[in-house]
């Protein structure tokens, strides 16, 4: 279990366990009709304002999100440092170009394994905005959305559209990876990018083995790589 869950479901817990004794009722009353007058919205923003007093602060899974409540989430300024929306994350493997011209640029958590990579146009997806853009024009033939959003709800609407997905967040059991799974979707979750622009030709090796639980306990890294292509 990671952490943040970890703690958030241990204080709801705790505050369940408080607000059922103080009721004097029994669990069956409780889940079944008392639990919303017992926890109330106040009750959980207490449980928040508990994690970010230890100085946390929110990975965003929406750009509305970060938007709304800014200061409760992490800064998104060192994934535009260049100004130009490609990420550079410090851990991203890199590689000087193969013989094939390929140049290493990063690497994820493979969600399915298939029998050959794939190649396409990194776009990046970042807010609801370029969402609603490609709905109303259309998503060019050969996409592969860069997007950071785990939880798939902002590129729903367009997910079946992509040729494959890279997610800066996530697992291969998060949201957006059963989606693509189900939708028979190449993607990589969990992907450290650096210096893949928007436009990049870019190779996807999906015919590496998918990520699996065991793998996740175990702290093995399993990854698959990225490559941008020469144009």
């Amino acid at each position: 279990m990671f952490p943040l869950v970890e703690a958030v479901n241990g204080l709801v817990r705790d505050l369940v366990r408080k607000r059922l004794e103080e009721s004097g009722g029994d669990w069956s009353s409780f889940a079944l009709g008392t639990s919303e007058a017992l926890v109330t919205k106040a009750d959980i923003d207490a449980l928040e304002g508990k994690i970010l007093a230890t100085g946390y602060r929110f990975s965003s899974s929406s750009n509305a999100s970060a938007r709304d409540r800014p200061e409760i989430y992490k800064s998104t300024d060192d994934a535009d440092a260049d100004g130009g929306g490609a990420f550079a994350h410090p851990d991203a493997p890199t590689a000087s170009p193969d013989e094939a011209g390929r140049e290493l640029c990063g690497c994820g958590d493979n969600v399915v394994r298939r029998n050959t990579n794939i190649v396409g146009i990194a776009r990046y997806v970042r807010t609801s905005e370029d969402v609603i853009d490609y709905m109303r024009n259309g998503v060019p033939a050969g996409t592969i959305a860069i997007i950071a959003d785990s939880g798939g709800t902002l590129t729903a609407p367009i997910l079946e559209q992509f040729t494959a997905v890279i997610c800066a967040g996530g697992t291969v059991r998060s949201h957006l990876g059963i989606l693509t799974r189900e939708f028979g979707i190449p993607c990589l979750m969990n992907a450290k990018l650096s210096g893949v622009r928007d436009g990049d030709s870019v190779e996807v090796e999906v015919s590496a083995p998918a990520k699996t639980a065991e793998a996740y306990q175990a702290g093995q890294e399993m990854t698959a790589h990225i490559w941008r292509l020469p144009r």
